[in-house]
């Protein structure tokens, strides 16, 4: 499964315990977008960023790949989706994950 952002920032989060179960999940995967979204954002309240960081450390990254921006790109033309989006919905294309979210 390739996990969205969202359900990334919930995991972190002590309300939603089950969300840990699924982040730990042998299969379970994440899109290079989903690091950048998170671990991006400009505001972390106090110890956060290193609960999102521990959560990163156990997930195997995906890179970007041409053939994910094709797919992004194919995506984007056929409806109207964000960028970060699209690139997350290649990235589970390619490598034939369903998309984790909340």
């Amino acid at each position: 499964m390739l996990l969205d952002s969202n359900l990334i920032i919930y995991a972190a989060n002590p309300a939603y315990p089950h969300l840990k179960n699924l982040v730990a999940e042998q299969t379970s995967r994440v899109a290079t977008i989903t690091f950048l979204e998170v671990l991006g954002f400009h505001k972390f309240a106090p110890g956060e960023k290193s609960k999102l960081e521990q959560i990163f450390s156990l997930l195997p990254l995906l890179p970007l790949t041409r053939d994910i921006v094709d797919a992004a790109v194919q995506l984007r033309q056929q409806r109207k989706m964000s960028l970060g989006d699209a690139i997350i919905a290649g990235t589970a294309l390619v490598h034939r994950f369903t998309v984790g979210n909340s």
